[in-house]
């Protein structure tokens, strides 16, 4: 007989009092399977965030999605999943915070929100993962759709644009940077690989294991081959740096579009630089960039330039602080038509308004310009903007770090918060739309 649990208590009798027969219960069955029904529709009440998000999706042009499923009707082949559906799941989990696709596939069956959002239809992780990274051009176009009806309803002005960078974690590990000689030996040994994995005569578990074997051993070979065309660049940056700082150039075997950048903690890590351009007034952002420069110097013109294309003018102001511009882009701006706010250089306990020998006409008025308080209180509305924006991704948007590799699959990953941003502004500014 097992030792009991609590020795000191009396076991239930199995016979009433003066009864002879045992006493009749029901007790728990966790070895059968239950089914059960489940009505979907009523799962969620009416007004609930899910629900507006589909109803966001039903609102987007996505022909181009429908276009790339090569299912036709009357022909052989699995039908896939619907892609509003696959939009939906990750508009809605990035909203939430939650960027990892085994993560959705888990709510998919435990959560009420994500199981109304895909209605009964199987999804799985390697889909959802899939899918967030294959569609960037069709991605940018769903943001420069969210954009346009922002436009349509007076939210967002371009009175005033705020634009600022902000570094974000890699996935490239640290230890992952290798120099000429090193990548040199690197891929010698990856070859070597894909040889041995062409010759091996013991027969594997099945095909989809050997496919799987040849597949990373050409992905190692074509990695490695990428960083060692991408050391000329780094090499050219590095010798623009002071002699003090330079190094010999390194680049990593796992993501060699990463380059290591300082971040906001001090530390040294491989990241890249996120960019967005938000409205000042309806706080949606308006243009996403990323590249794997640290610095966001020069970069306003290819910001004004992306604006314009997505919104077909530019704004008329943008508020930038001290690492975002030079004087070539403030006479760039204005050759636009855009009024530049950013801080005078501080010299000797005060700020630089004496205007240089070298300045054009767009950099004395800027000079002039910032030292007025109305100048310096407009410019005031840049941290309260692009500042809320990027610590907003950060916090609840999943931007807090990036597990995919490759620059064009970053910038995928911006999109996606770029567009769950702007779909909260519209439901929380327009909720009529969303209804």
């Amino acid at each position: 007989m097992s030792e009991r649990l609590f020795p000191d208590v009396e076991p239930v009798s199995v016979a009433g009092a003066g009864e002879e027969a045992p006493v009749r219960y029901q007790t728990a069955q966790r070895d059968q399977i239950e089914l059960y029904p489940c009505d979907l529709e009523a799962l969620l009440p009416p007004g609930h965030a899910a629900r507006l998000v589909w109803r966001f999706v039903e609102g987007l042009d996505l022909a181009t999605f429908y276009a790339a499923i090569r299912a036709r009707e009357g022909h052989a082949g699995r039908s896939p999943i619907d892609p509003k559906i696959l939009i939906a799941l990750w508009l809605y989990a990035t909203m939430d915070g939650v960027g990892s696709a085994r993560e959705v596939d888990r709510l998919c069956t435990s959560h009420d929100a994500y199981r109304w959002l895909r209605g009964g239809v199987s999804v799985n992780y390697h889909t959802l993962s899939d899918f967030r990274v294959a569609h960037h051009a069709a991605l940018d176009d769903l943001l420069t759709q969210s954009i346009a009806v922002l436009l349509q309803r007076a939210v967002i002005t371009l009175a005033r644009v705020a634009y600022d960078g902000t570094r974000v974690r890699g996935s490239a590990g640290t230890g992952s940077f290798r120099r000429a000689a090193t990548l040199q030996d690197c891929l010698k040994r990856a070859q070597q690989q894909v040889t041995r994995t062409a010759k091996q005569t013991d027969a594997p578990v099945n095909a989809r294991v050997e496919a799987a074997q040849r597949r990373a051993a050409d992905e190692r070979v074509a990695r490695v081959e990428e960083a060692l065309g991408q050391l000329p660049a780094v090499q050219a940056t590095k010798a623009r740096q002071r002699a003090t700082r330079r190094t010999e150039a390194r680049v990593s075997t796992t993501d060699p579009d990463a380059r290591v950048m300082k971040m906001a903690h001090g530390a040294y890590l491989p990241a890249y630089n996120v960019q967005f351009a938000t409205d000042v007034a309806g706080r949606a952002i308006v243009g996403v960039a990323t590249t794997n420069v640290g610095s966001d110097r020069g970069s306003l013109p290819p910001m004004l330039a992306q604006v314009r294309t997505r919104t077909g003018r530019v704004p008329d102001a943008a508020l930038m602080d001290g690492g975002c511009f030079t004087r070539g882009t403030i006479t760039a701006a204005a050759a636009h038509g855009v009024t530049v706010y950013a801080p005078l250089a501080t010299r000797h306990g005060g700020p630089t308004a004496t205007p240089r020998r070298t300045d054009s006409a767009a950099v004395r008025d800027w000079r002039a310009r910032m030292t007025t308080p109305e100048a310096q209180q407009l410019y005031h509305q840049r941290a309260a903007t692009a500042e809320w924006v990027h610590a907003d991704a950060r916090t609840h948007r999943t931007l807090s770090a990036i597990p995919v590799r490759g620059l064009r699959k970053v910038h995928t990953w911006a999109l996606w918060i770029a567009l769950a941003h702007n779909m909260l502004r519209l439901m929380e500014i327009v909720p009529h739309l969303m209804t």
